[in-house]
């Protein structure tokens, strides 16, 4: 006998899975835009088809969460909840902890963790306030001739660093969360599979919210060896 714990609904894996897409192509896109020397290396056409991936795919990043915001308000919610939850002293001691346990898993033993880890909320909120302003300042840019030079220039100088701060998360975001680091191994499922977590899983990471969660039993599945 297995227990599982649904971690993700369908609905939140979806919008992870096209926002991580799409994220991937702005980064691509916009490094085509951003790197002196790309169009006499490709030609104006390569250029061209950037700046037109970089507007669709940009469309994707911005109104799946508000699709997502608008069928499922309760789940933005619970997100500002965890983003906000106030810290204790098993969050401080994971942070004061999260340096060695990057080198040494095996070896380190984490206090028990939330739904969000600290660490988590920390890039998350960063995560989120760069994607807000990333697509403000896009918008801006795509209204470029609407707009005066001092506008222009203020979005361009916004977009960039939006730009590396989320580029900067996503590499660290895909080491840990793709599996590559063995605490992680596997958990890739959670969002790029079925959402759920085995319950020794769930406790090792996230020890609260496992426990909370089996003893609310909702999104428990039990699961039996033939």
């Amino acid at each position: 006998m297995t227990r599982y714990i649904q971690r993700h609904s369908r609905l939140k894996r979806w919008v992870h899975g096209i926002n991580t897409v799409s994220c991937f192509a702005l980064i691509l896109t916009g490094l085509v835009l951003f790197i002196p020397g790309v169009p006499q290396a490709f030609g104006e056409a390569s250029v061209a088809f950037s700046r037109l991936g970089h507007r669709v795919f940009g469309v994707a990043f911005v109104v799946i969460p508000l699709v997502a915001l608008v069928v499922a308000p309760k789940g933005f919610v619970h997100i500002l909840q965890n983003l906000f939850a106030k810290w204790d002293a098993d969050d401080r001691k994971f942070m004061a902890l999260f340096p060695k346990y990057l080198f040494a898993p095996q070896t380190t033993h984490m206090p028990p963790q939330r739904a969000v880890k600290s660490g988590q909320r920390l890039s998350d909120g960063a995560l989120i306030a760069a994607g807000i302003l990333i697509g403000i300042s896009g918008v801006v840019l795509w209204a470029g001739a609407y707009v005066s030079p001092a506008v222009l220039g203020i979005a361009l100088a916004v977009h960039d660093v939006c730009f590396g701060i989320i580029a900067a998360i996503m590499v660290v975001h895909v080491y840990l969360g793709a599996g590559v680091w063995q605490p992680y191994r596997g958990l890739v499922r959670l969002m790029f599979g079925n959402g759920r977590v085995t319950e020794a899983e769930a406790r090792y990471h996230w020890g609260h919210w496992a426990e909370e969660e089996l003893a609310r039993g909702t999104n428990v599945i039990t699961e039996y060896a033939e």
